[in-house]
Protein backbone atom coordinates (compact mmCIF):
# COMPACT_ATOMS: atom_id res chain seq x y z
CA UNK A 1 0.00 0.00 0.00
CA UNK A 2 1.67 3.11 -1.33
CA UNK A 3 0.49 7.06 -1.65
CA UNK A 4 -0.07 6.37 -5.41
CA UNK A 5 -1.91 3.49 -4.73
CA UNK A 6 -4.62 5.36 -2.19
CA UNK A 7 -5.01 8.18 -5.62
CA UNK A 8 -5.99 5.79 -7.56
CA UNK A 9 -8.68 4.31 -5.12
CA UNK A 10 -10.06 7.85 -4.36
CA UNK A 11 -10.33 8.51 -8.79
CA UNK A 12 -11.95 5.57 -8.41
CA UNK A 13 -14.94 6.47 -6.62
CA UNK A 14 -15.11 9.80 -7.46
CA UNK A 15 -14.98 9.54 -11.15
CA UNK A 16 -17.04 6.08 -10.29
CA UNK A 17 -14.77 4.18 -13.31
CA UNK A 18 -11.91 2.24 -13.42
CA UNK A 19 -10.90 3.28 -16.81
CA UNK A 20 -11.39 6.64 -16.38
CA UNK A 21 -9.66 7.07 -12.84
CA UNK A 22 -6.61 5.12 -14.95
CA UNK A 23 -6.53 7.33 -17.82
CA UNK A 24 -6.17 10.14 -14.89
CA UNK A 25 -3.05 8.27 -13.70
CA UNK A 26 -1.67 7.38 -16.36
CA UNK A 27 -1.91 3.34 -16.33
CA UNK A 28 -4.09 0.90 -17.67
CA UNK A 29 -7.07 -0.09 -17.02
CA UNK A 30 -6.74 -3.90 -16.04
CA UNK A 31 -3.35 -2.08 -13.75
CA UNK A 32 -5.57 0.15 -12.08
CA UNK A 33 -8.23 -2.89 -11.01
CA UNK A 34 -5.73 -5.38 -10.10
CA UNK A 35 -4.12 -2.53 -7.86
CA UNK A 36 -7.62 -1.92 -6.00
CA UNK A 37 -8.06 -5.47 -5.69
CA UNK A 38 -4.46 -5.72 -4.09
CA UNK A 39 -6.19 -2.97 -1.89
CA UNK A 40 -9.45 -5.14 -0.62
CA UNK A 41 -7.00 -7.73 -0.17
CA UNK A 42 -4.47 -6.23 1.56
CA UNK A 43 -7.66 -4.53 4.24
CA UNK A 44 -9.40 -7.44 4.07
CA UNK A 45 -12.53 -5.87 2.93
CA UNK A 46 -15.02 -4.88 0.02
CA UNK A 47 -14.22 -1.41 -0.88
CA UNK A 48 -16.35 -1.14 -4.07
CA UNK A 49 -19.62 -2.46 -5.27
CA UNK A 50 -18.58 -4.05 -8.66
CA UNK A 51 -22.51 -5.38 -8.88
CA UNK A 52 -23.49 -1.77 -10.21
CA UNK A 53 -22.73 0.37 -12.66
CA UNK A 54 -21.71 2.80 -12.47
CA UNK A 55 -19.14 1.53 -9.45
CA UNK A 56 -20.25 2.49 -5.95
CA UNK A 57 -18.15 2.65 -2.62
CA UNK A 58 -19.24 0.41 -0.20
CA UNK A 59 -19.96 1.49 3.42
CA UNK A 60 -16.25 0.66 4.15
CA UNK A 61 -14.89 1.91 1.36
CA UNK A 62 -16.45 5.13 2.12
CA UNK A 63 -15.00 5.59 4.83
CA UNK A 64 -12.11 4.56 3.46
CA UNK A 65 -12.36 6.86 1.10
CA UNK A 66 -12.83 10.24 3.72
CA UNK A 67 -9.92 8.93 5.31
CA UNK A 68 -7.71 8.44 2.01
CA UNK A 69 -8.84 11.45 0.66
CA UNK A 70 -7.77 13.87 3.61
CA UNK A 71 -4.71 12.05 3.89
CA UNK A 72 -4.05 12.63 0.69
CA UNK A 73 -5.18 16.28 0.64
CA UNK A 74 -2.46 16.63 3.73
CA UNK A 75 -0.11 15.41 1.62
CA UNK A 76 -0.47 17.73 -1.07
CA UNK A 77 -0.58 20.50 1.62
CA UNK A 78 2.65 19.89 3.16
CA UNK A 79 4.19 19.41 -0.45
CA UNK A 80 2.94 22.77 -1.88
CA UNK A 81 4.38 24.53 2.01
CA UNK A 82 7.96 22.79 1.16
CA UNK A 83 8.13 24.11 -2.36
CA UNK A 84 6.82 27.56 -1.06
CA UNK A 85 9.55 27.40 1.86
CA UNK A 86 12.42 26.38 -0.77
CA UNK A 87 10.73 29.59 -3.23
CA UNK A 88 10.43 31.88 -0.31
CA UNK A 89 13.08 34.84 -0.36
CA UNK A 90 14.29 35.55 2.76
CA UNK A 91 17.29 35.29 5.18
CA UNK A 92 20.39 37.52 4.90
CA UNK A 93 22.82 37.39 1.39
CA UNK A 94 26.39 37.61 2.48
CA UNK A 95 28.33 40.00 -0.19
CA UNK A 96 31.98 41.04 -0.25
CA UNK A 97 32.81 43.65 -2.63
CA UNK A 98 35.91 45.42 -3.20
CA UNK A 99 35.69 49.25 -1.92
CA UNK A 100 34.93 51.54 -5.28
CA UNK A 101 31.94 48.72 -6.33
CA UNK A 102 30.78 48.65 -3.19
CA UNK A 103 30.71 52.07 -2.41
CA UNK A 104 29.54 53.05 -6.02
CA UNK A 105 27.44 50.26 -7.54
CA UNK A 106 26.14 48.03 -4.57
CA UNK A 107 23.71 50.45 -2.56
CA UNK A 108 21.52 50.86 -5.59
CA UNK A 109 20.79 47.64 -6.20
CA UNK A 110 20.50 46.44 -2.02
CA UNK A 111 17.63 49.09 -1.47
CA UNK A 112 15.30 47.78 -4.15
CA UNK A 113 15.56 43.97 -3.67
CA UNK A 114 15.42 44.36 0.00
CA UNK A 115 12.11 46.41 -0.71
CA UNK A 116 11.13 43.95 -3.05
CA UNK A 117 11.73 41.36 -0.69
CA UNK A 118 10.82 42.39 3.27
CA UNK A 119 12.07 38.72 4.51
CA UNK A 120 15.59 39.35 3.03
CA UNK A 121 18.00 41.85 3.69
CA UNK A 122 22.11 42.57 2.14
CA UNK A 123 24.87 42.51 4.15
CA UNK A 124 27.68 43.86 2.69
CA UNK A 125 31.35 44.67 3.46
CA UNK A 126 33.50 46.24 1.36
CA UNK A 127 37.35 44.72 1.25
CA UNK A 128 40.50 44.12 -0.47
CA UNK A 129 40.30 41.86 -3.24
CA UNK A 130 42.20 39.24 -1.83
CA UNK A 131 39.92 39.17 1.29
CA UNK A 132 36.85 39.15 -0.90
CA UNK A 133 38.11 35.76 -2.31
CA UNK A 134 38.98 34.63 1.17
CA UNK A 135 35.50 35.63 2.51
CA UNK A 136 34.15 33.20 -0.25
CA UNK A 137 36.21 30.35 0.44
CA UNK A 138 35.52 30.66 3.96
CA UNK A 139 32.09 30.61 3.70
CA UNK A 140 32.20 34.32 5.02
CA UNK A 141 30.41 35.62 1.91
CA UNK A 142 27.70 33.87 -0.27
CA UNK A 143 29.01 36.06 -3.04
CA UNK A 144 32.34 38.10 -3.76
CA UNK A 145 32.08 41.64 -5.99
CA UNK A 146 35.37 42.17 -7.71
CA UNK A 147 37.56 43.47 -10.60
CA UNK A 148 39.38 40.46 -12.45
CA UNK A 149 38.02 38.07 -10.95
CA UNK A 150 40.02 34.81 -11.18
CA UNK A 151 37.67 31.18 -11.70
CA UNK A 152 39.66 28.22 -10.15
CA UNK A 153 38.93 24.85 -8.73
CA UNK A 154 36.99 26.43 -5.74
CA UNK A 155 35.81 29.27 -7.54
CA UNK A 156 33.11 29.84 -10.33
CA UNK A 157 33.00 33.36 -12.36
CA UNK A 158 30.00 35.07 -13.60
CA UNK A 159 30.95 38.44 -15.29
CA UNK A 160 28.68 41.07 -14.98
CA UNK A 161 30.15 44.54 -17.16
CA UNK A 162 33.36 45.62 -18.46
CA UNK A 163 34.09 48.87 -17.20
CA UNK A 164 35.72 51.64 -19.86
CA UNK A 165 38.88 53.37 -18.49
CA UNK A 166 39.24 57.50 -18.90
CA UNK A 167 41.59 59.73 -17.73
CA UNK A 168 40.99 61.65 -14.89
CA UNK A 169 42.55 64.98 -14.72
CA UNK A 170 42.06 68.11 -12.63
CA UNK A 171 39.61 70.75 -14.06
CA UNK A 172 42.52 73.16 -14.84
CA UNK A 173 44.60 70.34 -16.20
CA UNK A 174 46.31 70.93 -19.85
CA UNK A 175 44.79 68.12 -21.24
CA UNK A 176 40.93 68.12 -19.26
CA UNK A 177 39.35 70.07 -22.17
CA UNK A 178 40.48 67.39 -25.06
CA UNK A 179 37.48 65.48 -26.53
CA UNK A 180 40.05 62.59 -26.69
CA UNK A 181 43.75 62.06 -25.35
CA UNK A 182 45.92 59.92 -27.41
CA UNK A 183 48.16 57.89 -25.65
CA UNK A 184 51.39 59.78 -26.91
CA UNK A 185 49.36 63.08 -24.95
CA UNK A 186 50.43 61.19 -22.03
CA UNK A 187 54.41 60.85 -22.44
CA UNK A 188 56.24 62.61 -19.40
CA UNK A 189 52.78 63.55 -17.43
CA UNK A 190 53.07 63.27 -13.83
CA UNK A 191 50.99 60.00 -12.92
CA UNK A 192 48.80 58.96 -10.14
CA UNK A 193 48.88 55.25 -10.66
CA UNK A 194 47.45 52.38 -8.45
CA UNK A 195 50.25 50.19 -6.54
CA UNK A 196 52.70 47.95 -8.24
CA UNK A 197 50.64 44.48 -7.33
CA UNK A 198 47.33 45.35 -8.29
CA UNK A 199 45.47 43.92 -11.99
CA UNK A 200 44.24 47.08 -13.00
CA UNK A 201 47.97 48.94 -12.57
CA UNK A 202 49.44 45.81 -14.66
CA UNK A 203 46.41 46.56 -17.65
CA UNK A 204 47.25 50.53 -17.77
CA UNK A 205 50.87 49.85 -17.59
CA UNK A 206 51.05 47.12 -20.44
CA UNK A 207 48.27 49.70 -22.43
CA UNK A 208 50.57 52.53 -22.26
CA UNK A 209 53.63 49.50 -22.69
CA UNK A 210 52.29 48.77 -25.96
CA UNK A 211 51.97 52.09 -27.55
CA UNK A 212 55.88 53.20 -25.80
CA UNK A 213 54.23 55.64 -23.62
CA UNK A 214 55.84 55.98 -20.40
CA UNK A 215 54.47 58.64 -17.65
CA UNK A 216 56.23 59.72 -14.50
CA UNK A 217 54.33 58.26 -11.88
CA UNK A 218 54.58 60.47 -8.43
CA UNK A 219 52.11 58.43 -6.04
CA UNK A 220 50.46 54.93 -5.98
CA UNK A 221 47.59 54.20 -4.14
CA UNK A 222 45.64 50.43 -3.52
CA UNK A 223 42.44 51.85 -4.42
CA UNK A 224 40.64 54.85 -6.62
CA UNK A 225 39.29 57.46 -3.96
CA UNK A 226 42.61 57.90 -2.76
CA UNK A 227 43.64 58.53 -6.10
CA UNK A 228 40.81 61.17 -6.92
CA UNK A 229 41.80 63.17 -3.89
CA UNK A 230 45.25 63.08 -5.21
CA UNK A 231 43.71 64.40 -8.75
CA UNK A 232 41.73 66.76 -6.98
CA UNK A 233 44.80 68.54 -5.18
CA UNK A 234 47.08 68.67 -8.73
CA UNK A 235 49.37 65.96 -7.75
CA UNK A 236 48.79 64.27 -11.50
CA UNK A 237 46.41 62.84 -13.80
CA UNK A 238 45.32 59.06 -13.77
CA UNK A 239 43.45 56.33 -15.67
CA UNK A 240 40.34 55.59 -13.98
CA UNK A 241 37.02 52.85 -14.54
CA UNK A 242 34.76 55.73 -16.10
CA UNK A 243 31.72 54.36 -13.31
CA UNK A 244 33.85 55.27 -10.44
CA UNK A 245 34.14 59.19 -11.45
CA UNK A 246 30.71 59.77 -12.40
CA UNK A 247 29.69 61.95 -9.52
CA UNK A 248 32.99 63.96 -9.89
CA UNK A 249 32.84 64.50 -13.20
CA UNK A 250 28.86 65.57 -13.13
CA UNK A 251 30.19 68.05 -10.72
CA UNK A 252 33.13 69.26 -12.17
CA UNK A 253 35.60 68.79 -9.13
CA UNK A 254 37.66 66.11 -11.78
CA UNK A 255 37.40 65.71 -15.27
CA UNK A 256 37.24 63.18 -17.57
CA UNK A 257 38.06 62.37 -21.04
CA UNK A 258 37.72 59.51 -23.33
CA UNK A 259 41.31 57.85 -24.20
CA UNK A 260 42.42 56.35 -27.70
CA UNK A 261 43.23 53.17 -25.81
CA UNK A 262 40.77 50.37 -27.28
CA UNK A 263 40.41 47.22 -25.00
CA UNK A 264 41.67 48.78 -21.94
CA UNK A 265 38.55 48.44 -19.39
CA UNK A 266 38.23 46.90 -15.95
CA UNK A 267 36.17 43.95 -15.81
CA UNK A 268 34.18 43.24 -13.09
CA UNK A 269 32.35 39.65 -12.09
CA UNK A 270 30.82 37.43 -9.65
CA UNK A 271 32.32 34.91 -7.45
CA UNK A 272 31.33 32.05 -5.83
CA UNK A 273 32.29 28.51 -4.37
CA UNK A 274 31.53 25.81 -6.66
CA UNK A 275 29.08 23.32 -6.14
CA UNK A 276 27.20 25.52 -3.47
CA UNK A 277 24.04 25.47 -2.56
CA UNK A 278 22.63 28.94 -3.25
CA UNK A 279 19.43 29.52 -1.03
CA UNK A 280 16.73 31.42 -3.49
CA UNK A 281 17.58 34.88 -1.67
CA UNK A 282 21.32 34.56 -2.98
CA UNK A 283 19.80 33.00 -6.69
CA UNK A 284 17.59 36.16 -6.51
CA UNK A 285 20.12 38.70 -5.56
CA UNK A 286 22.45 37.52 -8.50
CA UNK A 287 20.03 38.01 -10.82
CA UNK A 288 19.05 41.52 -9.82
CA UNK A 289 22.99 42.33 -9.84
CA UNK A 290 23.34 40.65 -13.27
CA UNK A 291 19.63 42.42 -14.92
CA UNK A 292 21.12 45.54 -13.79
CA UNK A 293 24.58 44.88 -15.73
CA UNK A 294 22.71 43.81 -19.01
CA UNK A 295 22.94 40.02 -17.99
CA UNK A 296 26.53 39.40 -19.39
CA UNK A 297 28.21 35.88 -18.90
CA UNK A 298 25.50 33.48 -18.27
CA UNK A 299 27.73 31.05 -17.57
CA UNK A 300 30.54 30.44 -15.27
CA UNK A 301 34.15 31.98 -17.33
CA UNK A 302 37.68 32.05 -16.85
CA UNK A 303 38.61 35.14 -16.03
CA UNK A 304 42.09 36.95 -15.34
CA UNK A 305 44.41 35.20 -13.26
CA UNK A 306 45.26 38.82 -11.57
CA UNK A 307 43.67 39.43 -8.19
CA UNK A 308 43.95 43.12 -7.20
CA UNK A 309 43.35 44.93 -3.93
CA UNK A 310 40.70 47.46 -2.88
CA UNK A 311 39.89 49.41 0.27
CA UNK A 312 38.37 47.82 3.69
CA UNK A 313 35.44 49.46 4.89
CA UNK A 314 31.53 47.92 5.91
CA UNK A 315 27.66 48.62 4.61
CA UNK A 316 25.13 47.04 6.62
CA UNK A 317 21.66 47.05 5.14
CA UNK A 318 18.84 46.39 7.44
CA UNK A 319 15.95 44.27 6.74
CA UNK A 320 13.18 47.33 6.29
CA UNK A 321 15.27 47.91 2.72
CA UNK A 322 17.03 50.99 3.80
CA UNK A 323 20.74 51.47 3.46
CA UNK A 324 22.77 52.60 6.86
CA UNK A 325 25.62 51.85 8.48
CA UNK A 326 29.56 52.85 8.57
CA UNK A 327 32.21 53.44 5.79
CA UNK A 328 35.44 53.08 6.79
CA UNK A 329 37.76 54.78 4.54
CA UNK A 330 40.78 53.67 2.68
CA UNK A 331 43.83 52.68 4.65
Amino acid sequence: MNLDTLKLYCDVVRLRSFSRAAAANGITQSAASQSVQQLEGELDVPLLDRSRRPLVATKAGRVFFDACRGLIQGFDKARADLLASKQRVDGTVRVAAIYSVGLHDMSRHMQPFMSAHPQARVLLECLHPHKVVEAVLNDEADLGVLSYPTANRSLAVLLLRSEPMVLVAHPSHRLAKRKLVEPRDLSGEKFVAFDRDLAVRRAIDRALRQHGVKVDVVMEFDNVETIKQAIGIAAGVSILPRPTVVMESGMRTLATVPLALPGLARPIGIIYRRGKQMPPAVSRFIEVLRRADGGQGGEPIQASRDASRGSAGAIRGPADGGVRGAIRGPR
